[in-house]
């Protein structure tokens, strides 16, 4: 080959190779789809629906109550909501949220939520950098309160704000 008929062919593939290496970077460090796999999270989300996951905001923004995450438990992505954030006491009684002692409100929808006590899971307070997570379906969700226990804010892996499948059903979630 010569030397003008490889520069054409660098030429015409470079604009290519730049954009495989930008959605590479920002699926990597940004933003990546998710699948949501059960029902955990309903109503607010449902089994097979693509949400994306912003990797990017925790590490610019706080983690906030009632943020709905992607959490790695175990080599597996749960979704779940945090209700709990560190060094405070969480405890349902009668259905309602209490954050140390007192009720929070929470406005989103949610199953029943049976009583729970921190201390039923050997904690007095949520220690430093961990977070106390759950389903909305509350009567049907592994979550903090059972086998996941208190996650640690390094195995969640960023915040859902928006659902993009199913298609009719594309939405902000909160």
């Amino acid at each position: 080959m010569n030397k003008e008929r490889i520069k054409k062919i660098i030429k015409d593939v470079y604009p290519y190779v730049i954009v495989v290496l930008v959605v590479v970077l920002i699926r990597t460090f940004i933003i990546t789809p998710a699948i949501v796999d059960g029902d955990s999270m309903e109503p607010t989300l449902n089994d097979n629906n693509i949400i994306i996951l912003n990797k990017l905001d925790y590490r610019l923004n706080d983690i906030k109550r009632f943020d709905i995450v992607v959490v790695n438990w175990n080599g597996e992505k749960i979704v779940k909501r945090v209700i709990a954030l560190p060094g405070e006491h969480v405890e349902y009684k009668n259905g309602n949220l209490y954050i140390d002692g007192f009720i929070v409100k929470e406005n989103f929808n949610h199953g029943e939520t049976h009583d729970f006590k921190l201390e039923s899971i050997g904690y007095k307070t949520i220690g430093g950098d961990k977070y106390f997570v759950v389903g909305d379906n509350r009567t049907n969700s592994n979550d903090s309160r059972y086998e996941v226990g208190l996650v640690d804010k390094e195995d969640i892996l960023g915040s859902v704000q928006v659902r993009i499948f199913p298609i009719n059903k594309i939405m902000i979630v909160k």
